[in-house]
């Protein structure tokens, strides 16, 4: 699903409010190698849930990245929380009458004035023998958000080749052969949100934001324990659950039997987190049937955690446990296998952009 294609080799950049991400891979015969990375911080204020407040600030941060970067041409994230992105049932018809017909369609699941919209969409491979109806992916972004990071690329001196949707990105890193027999639930925990985002079959079947972010709990921790930030950063990576989960089988709910400093001032965050967490599952499942997906391929037997903030330790026990459904770690590098040249620890953060960057290649 691509704004803008073009096909010249690029990296990728993951652009949120806080920071920029940027990787670019190569093909070495069978494998693959890490040729350059980074991260820039983004002062609070230039971007503000995925709009550009401050043009010029931004372009002078991304003028560093083009410094580094060993092409100009580049794959760039658009942000999950300005984007509509849903399969949607179309009749049976030839792909040049979809993409006339798709323009009308779109009208009834975006609340935006069409001639203020980019839009495209994708023929997903039906899970259906005999459908009478085409799976077609869907993907709408205003036209002002997609101008303005066109915009400011352009005039760091960087050549956007194609434009997508972060979730589509963090699926492409994260789901093995972009396939699945079932649904899972991939969760990405980023700095200032979460992104929810069903895959089921060989597509992104739904998506949304939430504003529960890993700063949130590092927050949160550093309040209830009376530290900096980045010692609360620390903890929550290092400590955030583990000893909360050192508990024994009971009828006492998690957060009862769980005792911990950091633990406890995490519990606003969690529980707000689960309970988001089982709202979207319901939701899912009670449209499962609207996604015209085989009743056991619409069931989400697993969740993927991805993001910076899935680094909280203990995170997926402990959401296993609440929810009730195999809870794993995602490996961005899945599909194209670990570098050497990369640091494991930075994988889960650059999720988006080991995604975009398999676009570039």
């Amino acid at each position: 699903m691509e704004f803008l294609s073009l096909k010249p080799k690029a990296f990728g950049l993951d652009i949120s409010d806080l920071s920029l991400k940027f990787l670019m891979l190569e093909r070495k015969r069978r494998n693959f190698s890490v040729s350059f990375f980074g991260e820039r911080e983004i002062e609070p204020g230039i971007i503000e849930g995925g709009e550009i407040k401050e043009e010029e600030k931004l372009v002078k941060i991304l003028k560093e990245v083009a410094k580094k970067a060993k092409t100009k041409y580049v794959v760039a994230s658009l942000p999950e929380e300005k984007a509509f992105l849903q399969v949607i049932k179309m009749p049976l018809m030839s792909e040049e009458e979809l993409r006339s017909a798709i323009v009308f369609e779109a009208e009834s699941y975006v609340p935006i004035p069409i001639n203020e919209i980019y839009l495209d969409c994708d023929i997903v491979p039906s899970l259906q023998n005999h459908s009478k109806n085409l799976d077609v992916l869907l993907a709408v972004v205003p036209k002002k958000i997609v101008d303005s990071y066109l915009r400011v690329l352009k005039n760091a001196g960087l050549t956007p080749i194609i434009f997508e949707v972060e979730s589509l990105a963090i699926a492409r890193a994260l789901i093995k052969d972009q396939f699945t027999n079932y649904s899972v639930l991939i969760i990405d925990l980023g700095a200032t949100r979460t992104s929810f985002i069903i895959f089921a079959g060989k597509s992104v079947r739904f998506t949304c934001s939430i504003p529960v972010s890993g700063i949130h709990f590092t927050e949160l921790i550093a309040k209830a324990l009376n530290v900096s930030f980045e010692e609360a950063e620390k903890l929550k990576i290092t400590h955030g659950l583990k000893e909360g989960l050192k508990i024994k089988l009971g009828e006492q709910t998690i957060v009862e039997k769980i005792k911990g400093k950091t633990f406890e001032a995490l519990i606003p965050g969690l529980v707000d987190l689960v309970q988001q967490i089982k709202r979207y599952l319901d939701y899912y499942q009670a449209h499962c049937s609207s996604f015209d997906l085989p009743s056991e391929i619409g069931k989400v037997k697993k969740i993927i955690l991805s993001g910076g903030g899935a680094n909280l330790a203990g995170l997926s026990d402990f959401l296993e446990l609440e929810i009730g459904i195999p809870v794993e770690i995602g490996n961005p590098w899945i599909n194209i296998g670990e570098t050497k040249n990369f640091p494991k620890e930075k994988s889960l953060a650059f999720t988006t952009a080991i995604g975009l960057a398999q676009q570039g290649i």
